[in-house]
């Protein structure tokens, strides 16, 4: 008696959940980022020929595909194009990243943080010859403020940004990188 009314109390709960469940989903399971960037990128070297220490000032624009896993958490590509520049050289840096984002969703304000990985391929001016590809990651975040069902701004987001750019000493730059946006939301 005891296992049949457990069993009827379990496939209850079951009913009574998934509905809930079904409103509790407020995401959209997919959305669509595209926005301004501005990428610092710092420079040490040791290349005969070549000042020391650059900064490269990048602009240009960047997108995401954002597929949200559930409330609180999404899988995140993420691909940008800036024209670098500085007062000797010019040269273009695409960054093409992938990783995880762990989001804050208590109303309409969204702030988020997240960790991708992948590469940037950098054309020449940015410490290389011709066009090659380099190991690079993102860590930061930043707020999405939801303006209808399918809309929201993203008034800011700010990221930690590694390379592995060649430059004769270490390899390795600490980068900048800032954006701003609008993202749709498709269910």
């Amino acid at each position: 008696m005891r296992h049949s009314i457990a069993g009827v109390l379990l496939l209850a709960g079951l009913f009574v959940a998934l509905p809930l469940r079904a409103q509790e989903r407020f995401v959209s399971r997919f959305e669509a980022y595209a926005g301004y960037e501005y990428i610092r990128f710092n420079i040490n070297a040791n290349v005969p020929g070549q000042a020391p220490t650059q900064r490269f000032n990048g602009n240009g624009g960047g997108g995401e595909l954002i597929y949200d896993l559930n409330k609180w958490l999404s899988a995140v590509g993420d691909v940008s194009g800036v024209w670098a520049t500085n007062s000797t050289s010019a040269g273009a840096a695409i960054p093409f990243l992938f990783g995880p984002r762990v989001n804050i969703r208590p109303s309409e304000v969204t702030p988020f943080v997240q960790v991708l990985f992948g590469g940037s391929v950098t054309s020449s001016g940015i410490k290389t010859i011709g066009w090659q590809n380099h190991f690079a990651m993102t860590a930061g975040g930043g707020i999405d403020v939801r303006v209808s069902k399918h809309f929201s701004i993203r008034p800011l987001q700010v990221d930690y940004f590694l390379t592995k750019i060649p430059d004769g000493i270490n390899n390795r730059q600490n980068n900048l990188r800032v954006g701003t946006g609008i993202v749709f939301r498709f269910d």
